[in-house]
């Protein structure tokens, strides 16, 4: 009898488990494309769109100043310009003696910044943000474009400094 009683409950709680816990509701493939915004070293997935130096320091300061200080120079928040050598642990990392990839720099910008607004830039907004930043650190010409086509081929200083421990993963 004994024996019965368990395996009823067992058996009943099981349907319960089988039904899973009911919460949330099914995602649509688009609400997922539109999260879907990763973008690699190599540039795959970078978005159509472009944007100079020029077109960077004005959205700069109209949205990236008040935070990352005058000329990128920082804040509230870190500077986007400067940094020495990395010769001790330190040693201040910025863009432009850390990040190895310019890409990873459009990427941060599109997903995080700004700040208190993240992810409201258009990507002519984030490409022209980009050139400034990289335009301040002397890795570009100040009038060069930075756009899906020109991106990638920027060579980052620290670029040779990260060991890829899964480069078949890139």
């Amino acid at each position: 009898m004994r024996s019965a009683v368990v395996l009823a409950l067992a058996l009943g709680s099981s349907a319960a488990f089988a039904e899973g816990p009911n919460l949330g509701k099914p995602i649509d493939p688009a609400e997922i494309a539109a999260w879907d915004i990763s973008i690699s070293p190599d540039g795959t997935g970078l978005p159509p769109g472009s944007g100079t130096s020029a077109q960077g320091a004005r959205i700069y300061a109209q949205k990236c100043a008040m935070c990352h200080g005058e000329n990128g120079k920082g804040g509230s928040n870190a500077a986007v310009v400067g940094g020495g050598p990395l010769t001790s642990i330190e040693t201040v990392k910025t863009i432009a003696n850390f990040w190895p990839y310019a890409t990873t720099v459009f990427d941060f910008i599109r997903r995080a910044m700004p700040w208190q607004q993240p992810r409201t830039l258009t990507n002519d907004e984030v490409y022209a943000l980009t050139a400034y930043i990289l335009a301040l650190n002397k890795l570009i010409g100040e009038n060069d474009p930075m756009s899906a086509e020109t991106l990638a081929k920027v060579r980052m200083p620290n670029r040779d400094g990260f060991i890829i421990r899964f480069p078949d993963k890139l």
